[in-house]
């Protein structure tokens, strides 16, 4: 009694949207009341409730005082003769010896027809697909005594033919005019009807999100939606959106039971097929689909029949598909794990001679035992390779994984570990560090992977790994293998932050003039990195990158080259050499390369103040390798290089996000920790901190001093900390650090590098400082920093208004306005614009003469700057940008200014201004 409320509601939610059928059921029980014999076929895929609808008549027909006999066929009872009737009839009455030798074709059927003249009866037969033979004859002969008779029949089926001879089903009997047939065939739920059934279990309605997702997600399929609600409001959730992953859940649970329970209910024969048909995917048409299935001799009309009342399957073009990836996995399931392996390397030699796609083979394979054919690891190579260019990359992995249970050649073996390692860098790259070291100790197969392995495994910045490979494969290794690995340990040394080891490995060093081009490469970065001959490193990275490349090259020691070529001011060779680098990676299909070599194109653009393009690059080398794969000693750099081009793209929210943004533990080994300190100390400067900027810019430098990265062309942390610290009134230090980048820059002599070096100077110059900044646009004119270039432009362009110039600076502000439109900068370009603007003004002097207050003397010449400005009418964010300082520079100097003079505020201050009549 205590499920009653339970199975109400079950029978409630079956009968939803079969009003059509419940009213022909009504009429049928109506007629039989008067004595009309009928014959009714209830019929549809398994759990739609056919059973409901036959309890629900049962119960109508006991309502209105007919008598009811029920019976239900079941497989287990399959061979029992005259199962079925049995439970109408009941069994053989009388003692044993008194009963017929012989059993009685039709039993029962005189006492039930009697009995019938006096009251109508209904019989009600559930499941008639697994009637025995005894009890389906019996039928037939009782439909063929119906006229005049008042008994009726409802039949209930699942629709599945699964006698082994074929046999008429119930809505094929013959019936004489007099009795009346109707053949009901449910099906799924509409969305209404789902709705409904929503609110019936859950006692409210739905929203609409919800009821829509039930709707999809079930199919309509009333038994998988019973099942799934009962559990859900079991767990107390509402239905309501926020609970559609416990819903999907729990409709998957009940979808794998309501699909388990179907295959039970199948001929074996059918089980097998759809076994076959589960693996093959529609790659095979249905007779060697069954001769896989060791079921050559089925009637293919009859299992397609079979099939399609399953509700398994659709209709394919050879053959019926399943459609549903669960039901595919529930079928196949059940099966030994040995036998689903050889059934799925069974299809895929049949795929593979019926020369099917190299992806579904591959899919195949997956599963399969070995083969030891020799297209199986060839196919496995070229779906990983499909799989990586869809961005698939477990899959990828999962596919060279089981391309290594194939029985292989050393050197074959050591070649798919590679290729898996370079794969396995966006999902596991731990594990493919781990992969990598494999293969440089391997004693046999390894070959020259042994360097290429190294390189794979250093390009994704875990320096600590590079040189403890590199330095236990180079003893082993001979000629150009190890000069190459000799090159890797060398680049790895370079950014190893802690210097305190007591026991370094013995490496040979770098030759001055190397005679190979891998470390011919690593010896122009370290030329470069220290500041030192520049024609030296340009040759020396020439000759690195005048060979083309092949599949045994080396990328990083190329790469490193491209980067001493930037620094050299070769940047247009550098870019060629890089867009040879990034489509020979791309070919190789190593994403960790193709993210280092984007990474440095990307910083190549912004020095070129190409943003745009920069952005571009990094957002590609993100998406080619995100930061989680990196490995954290790389991670700094990246993040630097995206801060920095936020930064420039006037995005200084993202930016400061981005500087606040926890990193991976240990990042701040590395020596790349500079390039993040850098952008932080860029971020902090223009958000008005000039103190916390200088101290990071401060560490930055004494990281890069500990590893000798002095060259000022590759990170000009001395003119910016100078340009700080003269804000800040450090005067010692600005000079010390301007004449310092000054010293280095001359030394090294590319334009880019001598020309920002000045432009650093400049604001510590004192008087010299227009000079200065003439010298820096003049040295800057022809160089590839065309940001800075245009930088210096917008400086001189000030000062020279400053002094009185304005032609001069009118000038020079409108080159500077060219060059931010050919190369757009959003921070530059708007100084620009401002500067322009403030030009064009014929009754605003630069600079006016101090006005005669008692005050004004005592100012600085920053706040004098400063105070005439705001006195014009800029605002802080204006004066920010032409002066080239933070908003809490301007207030600070502002304030300091207001003190001085005794004035109030900016109204004073305009007054104090306009009454020189200046402004």
């Amino acid at each position: 009694m205590a499920n009653e409320p339970a199975e109400r509601a079950a029978t409630e939610l079956l009968l939803i949207e079969r009003e059509r059928e419940r009213a022909v059921l009504d009429s049928v029980i109506t007629e039989l009341g008067t004595g009309r014999p009928a014959v009714v076929a209830v019929t549809g895929r398994p759990g739609l409730g056919q059973h409901a609808l036959l309890r629900w008549a049962a119960r109508l027909a006991e309502d209105r005082g007919l008598r009811v006999r029920h019976a239900r066929a079941t497989g287990a009872e399959r061979e029992l003769r005259h199962g079925a009737v049995v439970q109408l009839t009941g069994p053989p009455q009388g003692p044993p010896h008194e009963l017929p030798c012989r059993p009685d074709r039709l039993a029962g059927m005189t006492e039930l027809l009697c009995a019938a003249r006096s009251r109508p009866t209904l019989l009600v037969v559930e499941d008639t697909q697994w009637l025995d033979p005894a009890s389906l004859q019996w039928f037939q002969a009782l439909v063929r005594r119906l006229p005049g008779t008042p008994v009726a029949l409802l039949a209930g089926s699942s629709g599945i033919p699964v006698h082994d001879t074929p046999l008429p089903c119930v809505a094929d009997w013959p019936t004489a005019p007099a009795v009346r047939t109707a053949e009901l065939v449910l099906s799924p739920l509409s969305a209404h009807g789902v709705a409904t059934a929503v609110e019936l279990i859950c006692g409210i309605a739905g929203d609409q999100r919800f009821t829509e997702a039930a709707a999809h997600l079930t199919a309509g399929h009333p038994a998988v939606l019973h099942t799934a609600l009962r559990r859900f409001t079991g767990y107390g959730y509402a239905p309501v959106a926020g609970y559609l992953p416990e819903l999907r859940d729990l409709v998957t649970a009940a979808a794998g039971d309501h699909t388990t329970r179907v295959l039970h209910g199948l001929p074996d024969a059918a089980v097998a097929v759809l076994r076959a048909l589960a693996v093959c995917g529609g790659l095979l048409d249905l007779p060697l689909v069954c001769l896989l299935a060791g079921q050559r001799h089925l009637s293919e009309t009859k299992l397609r029949a079979v099939l399609e009342a399953s509700g398994f399957t659709t209709a394919g073009h050879a053959a019926p598909r399943v459609h549903d990836p669960l039901v595919r996995a529930r079928i196949l399931e059940e099966m030994p794990a040995d036998e689903r392996a050889d059934l799925h390397a069974r299809v895929a030699e049949c795929a593979h001679r019926a020369a099917a796609a190299d992806e579904d083979i591959a899919e195949l394979l997956l599963h399969a035992r070995p083969l030891g054919t020799p297209w199986a690891v060839p196919t496995l190579r070229r779906g990983s390779a499909a799989a990586q260019h869809r961005g698939e990359h477990a899959v990828a992995v999962a596919r060279l994984s089981r391309a290594l249970d194939e029985p292989l050649e050393p050197e074959e073996r050591a070649r798919l570990q590679f290729d898996l390692a370079a794969a396995e860098a966006m999902t596991a790259p731990e594990a493919g560090d781990r992969r990598l070291a494999g293969i440089t100790r391997a004693e046999h197969g390894a070959g020259r992977l042994r360097a290429r392995a190294t390189d794979l495994g250093l390009a994704r910045g875990n320096s600590d790994w590079g040189r403890r490979t590199a330095a236990e494969a180079i003893p082993a290794a001979h000629g150009a293998e190890r000069d190459g690995l000799i090159a890797l340990y060398w680049i790895a040394e370079q950014t190893r932050q802690d210097d305190t080891e007591l026991v370094m490995p013995e490496v040979p060093a770098l030759p001055d003039r190397p005679a190979d081009a891998p470390r011919a490469g690593v010896r122009a970065w370290q030329l470069a990195l220290r500041g030192d001959d520049p024609d030296a490193t340009r040759a020396l990275a020439r000759s690195a990158l005048a060979g083309p490349a092949d599949a045994d090259s080396l990328f990083l020691p190329r790469l490193v080259a491209c980067r001493a070529l930037f620094l050299t001011d070769d940047t247009e060779e550098a870019e060629r050499h890089l867009d040879a680098l990034l489509d020979g990676a791309r070919r190789h299909r190593t994403p960790t390369v193709v993210g280092r070599v984007l990474g440095i194109r990307a910083e190549l653009h912004l020095r070129c103040g190409r943003i745009g393009a920069a952005e571009r690059d990094i957002t590609a080398a993100e998406r080619a390798l995100p930061f989680t794969s990196w490995h954290p000693y790389a991670v700094p750099q990246l993040l630097g290089l995206r801060l920095t081009i936020d930064l420039e793209n006037g995005r200084r929210d993202q930016a400061r996000a981005l500087a606040c943004a926890p990193t991976p533990a240990g990042a701040e080994d590395s020596v790349l920790w500079s390039f993040l300190l850098f952008g932080r100390a860029l971020v902090a400067w223009a958000d008005g901190e000039p103190a916390v900027a200088l101290e990071l810019l401060r560490e930055c430098g004494r990281r890069l001093l500990r590893r000798q990265w002095i060259n000022p062309a590759l990170l000009p942390w001395r003119s910016t900390a100078a340009r700080l610290a003269h804000t800040l009134g450090h005067r010692d230090e600005a000079l010390r650090l301007s004449r310092e980048e000054l010293r280095l820059a001359r030394r090294w002599g590319t334009a880019s590098a001598l020309g920002r070096a000045e432009l650093g100077a400049a604001p510590a110059a004192g008087p010299a400082r227009t000079d200065r900044l003439r010298t820096a646009v003049a040295v800057l004119r022809d160089s590839p920093a065309r940001v800075a270039y245009a930088g210096a432009l917008a400086e001189l362009a000030t000062a020279e208004r400053e002094g009185g110039d304005r032609e001069r600076a009118a000038e020079l502000a409108a080159e500077a306005a060219l060059l931010t439109a050919a190369c757009p900068v959003p921070r530059l370009a708007g100084r620009v614009r401002l500067l322009a603007t403030d030009l064009r003004s014929p009754a605003a002097p630069a600079v006016p003469e101090a006005p005669e207050h008692h005050g004004w003397d005592t100012l600085t010449e920053a706040e004098r700057r400063t105070a005439l400005l705001a006195g014009c009418g800029h605002g802080n964010r204006d004066i920010a940008d032409l002066l080239s300082v933070s908003r809490r520079t301007v207030e600070l100097r502002l304030s300091g200014a207001y003190k001085k003079l005794r004035i109030s505020g900016r109204g004073e201050l305009s007054a104090l201004v306009r009454a020189m009549d200046g402004c």
